[in-house]
C-alpha cells in the first residue's frame, strides 16, 4: 500500500477559526478515513502568519508564498492502493465547500542504504 499526502489549501483566512459544526464535519471526515484503517498520519494545521520562504540568492520573504492569494493550511497522510483512491478521500473533504482545494501527492520513499 502506498502513502499519499493530502495538502489543504485555502484562499481565505476567515475559515481558520471554524464553527463547532464545521469542526464536527471535519472530524467526521477524518474519522471515516481512520475507520477504514487508511489514515497514516493525522497531519497538522500549519501557521499562516508565522512563515517564511527562502529563495535563491539568499532572499527570504515573509509568509509561505507572498505572491499568491492561496495558502497551505494543513495536511494529512493517507494509505491507498492508487492515487485515484486517495483522490476519493480528497473529494469528500469539507474544505471544498468553502472554496478550498485538496492537493493529492504520492509520498516517495527511498531505499535506505546499509552502513556496513
Amino acid at each position: 500500500m502506498k502513502e499519499f499526502v493530502l495538502i489543504f489549501r485555502r484562499s481565505e483566512k476567515s475559515d481558520l477559526k471554524p464553527s463547532p459544526e464545521q469542526m464536527r464535519e471535519r472530524m467526521d471526515w477524518l474519522a471515516g478515513i481512520a475507520a477504514q484503517n487508511k489514515l497514516a498520519d493525522k497531519g497538522r494545521t500549519l501557521s499562516v502568519s508565522n512563515a517564511k520562504t527562502a529563495k535563491p540568492g539568499n532572499v527570504v520573504t515573509d509568509g509561505p508564498y507572498a505572491e499568491i492569494k492561496e495558502f497551505v493550511s494543513g495536511f494529512i497522510v493517507v494509505k491507498a492502493e492508487t492515487i485515484d483512491e486517495a483522490t476519493e478521500f480528497a473529494k469528500a473533504n469539507p474544505i471544498l465547500k468553502k472554496g478550498g482545494t485538496v492537493e493529492v501527492r504520492e509520498v516517495i520513499t527511498f531505499p535506505v542504504e546499509s552502513q556496513d
